[in-house]
């Protein structure tokens, strides 16, 4: 038995045991020229750890390779490359969009009919990106996981910006208003969609645009969601800052507000709050959403 392996290590939920690490180091002594990347996605295809649209899960393997590497438990070949931190990189390349042209100000009946794209992996989503870093009060950051974006326009105009990524793991009051389980939580947590920006464009003043759109997405974000991702959305959430906004816009779209974040986020130490407290906000997609997310 491995030092520390008496219980296994819990990652991404998954248990490995000392069987699972003794099988990553055959395979780095196996072929010790291969790189870490292609070790990970080896590893994936073995364990049968995948994506629900068939993709290995190889950079949330790659992290746990690396804890283990870290603990001793592994010894990983030599790394033959540093990534360029997407992050850093983006916050440093998003740009403010041209000159925004003529205010729009009229009722939402004339700014109809409404495009909807989604614009990930397309050659408008350097335009979301550069809209949220320059018009929205949390910037940009680059989504990780399951994520889409949206680019809502007027005769080809852009009105407003809407980015989904995938849910926080744990928040009290959507998993107690739900009811399930931490078990069947880790199984299910993909059919939960995040509402992580959404931008309404400073120049347009448009009454009750907020919720149609917010209305029009829940309509439609699962089938997208099914088309990219190869599984479907039940549950929509997000946060909303109290001492900025009142979730005006979520409540007229039928939002409902589950309770308070506790300001703990994952640097905290104790149960002293290192962030505001953030308003959870959730909407159900079908009347059965319980039972969809595992809750029998």
């Amino acid at each position: 038995m491995l030092p520390g392996m008496e219980n296994g290590i819990r990652y991404r939920g998954r248990t490995f045991d000392a069987a699972d690490v003794a099988f990553i180091q055959e395979q780095i002594q196996a072929n010790p020229e291969r790189s870490r990347r292609a070790l990970s996605r080896d590893l994936c295809l073995a364990w049968g750890w995948l994506q629900p649209n068939g993709v290995p899960r190889d950079m949330v393997c790659r992290g746990l390779l690396l804890l283990l590497h870290r603990q001793g438990q592994i010894v990983l070949p030599a790394r033959r490359c540093v990534p360029r931190n997407n992050i850093i990189h983006h916050r440093r390349t998003a740009s403010a969009p041209v000159v925004p042209g003529d205010p729009i100000a009229c009722a939402l009946a004339d700014v109809q009919p409404l495009t909807f794209r989604q614009v990930r992996r397309t050659p408008d989503e350097a335009l979301v990106d550069s809209l949220i870093a320059a018009y929205h009060y949390l910037g940009y950051t680059r989504p990780v996981g399951e994520h889409l974006k949206f680019l809502i326009t007027t005769q080809d105009r852009p009105v407003a910006c809407m980015a989904w990524s995938s849910a926080p793991r744990h928040l009290g009051p959507r998993d107690r208003f739900i009811g399930w389980s931490p078990e069947v939580r880790r199984a299910h947590i993909a059919g939960i969609a995040y509402n992580t920006r959404f931008l309404i464009l400073p120049w347009v003043r448009v009454p009750h645009l907020a919720s149609h759109i917010l209305g029009r997405m829940a309509r439609s974000l699962s089938a997208v969601w099914q088309d990219v991702y190869h599984h479907p959305i039940h549950l929509l959430e997000t946060f909303v800052d109290p001492e900025r906004y009142r979730g005006t816009c979520y409540r007229a779209a039928n939002w409902l507000c589950l309770g308070r974040t506790l300001g703990l986020g994952k640097d905290a130490r104790g149960t002293t709050p290192n962030r505001s407290l953030k308003e959870i906000w959730a909407l159900p997609l079908a009347a059965d959403f319980r039972h969809r997310l595992g809750v029998s």
